[in-house]
Formats: C-alpha cells, structure tokens, sequence
C-alpha cells in the first residue's frame, strides 16, 4: 500500500496502474469504475483537476491477510490546486488485495470523502 501511495502521488498513470488488477472495481464518490480503462479515465481527471496533488495514507490496517487475499481500511488526505487555489481533502478506504503471479494486486477500492 505504501508503494501504491508513492505511484499516487507520482501521478504517473502507467506507475498507479501497475499496482490495480486489470478487472478491478473503484467505487468512488463520483461513480464506480470498472477494468483498467474506465479506471484510467478516472483517474486521469482526478489528475487533470488538481493540480500538485499529494496523497497519502494513515492509520493503515490490516483487516484480513491470508496466502493470496488481503484486506485493509484506511484514512487518505490529498492537498493540491484547483483552478489555482488550494484545496485538500479527507476520506476513508478500503481495499482488496488478491495476489497474482506478478505479485499483490488491488482488485477493489471504494473511496469515500468526508465532505
């Protein structure tokens, strides 16, 4: 997850990706997503909208971690600019981790602000 944190705040699309299951489902605040093109879009316009944007992630843990599917929740801030004027926000995640052989994948993720 920290890895996944890290290609976040990279925002480099390709980086963020290699890190999501190519079937994965993102359920956000603004709608539900599903395989890595509509995902893409997704998060390109996040990416097109703020701007210097740093995510990050706390109070990590573990729900369940077994051989091949891990669970974890999450709180997760950003700060960036939109339209050139400093926002940040809040929320709560949760995601799905199913092991593949190129190794941990997130197959969900469901995102949702605290305002």
């Amino acid at each position: 997850m920290r890895e996944y944190e890290a290609a976040n705040s990279s925002r480099v699309l390709d980086r963020v990706l290699a890190h999501i299951s190519p079937e994965a489902s993102y359920w956000f605040s603004d709608g539900s997503y599903y395989g890595h093109e509509e995902i893409r879009v997704a998060l390109q316009n996040t990416f097109d909208t703020i701007q210097n944007e740093v995510y990050s992630i706390h109070d990590l843990a573990w729900v369940t971690v077994k051989s091949d599917i891990a669970v974890c929740r999450y709180h997760f801030s950003w700060i960036g600019l939109i339209n050139g004027q400093p926002r940040s926000g809040t929320g709560r995640g949760t995601n799905v981790l199913v092991r593949h052989k190129s190794g941990w994948l997130i197959e969900h993720e469901q995102l949702t602000s605290d305002g």
